[in-house]
């Protein structure tokens, strides 16, 4: 399940950005170089584009405290699973001691 929230996540990240990247500016950015989307979409464009951006941050919101949500459950760190990793079970740390003292 986090797979497909993250998934979603991802393509409403790039999503939210190229749609905010057609908007016309007010005063220069981006869109003063390129042509605005006006003039690809119609006049209609602005009210869509609000709409888009709209939902489109909306559902970044709402997976983004899904994530952070399900992040937070888990109650062990990163640090002390990599100490479980590296730690020699005891039967091999045993062994060669005994070695030794033979």
């Amino acid at each position: 399940m986090t797979t497909f929230v993250l998934v979603i996540h991802i393509i409403a990240c790039v999503l939210l950005v190229i749609t905010i990247l057609m908007q016309a500016g007010r005063g220069g950015g981006l869109t003063e170089s390129f042509s605005s989307a006006e003039s690809m979409f119609g006049t209609q464009t602005n009210s869509l584009m609000v709409r888009v951006t709209t939902v489109l941050s909306v559902i970044f919101l709402s997976t983004s405290l899904f994530l952070a949500f399900n992040s937070s459950k888990g109650n062990k760190s990163l640090m002390a699973n990599q100490k479980l990793m590296s730690t020699v079970p005891e039967s091999q740390a045993s062994s060669p001691m005994t070695n030794a003292q033979k």
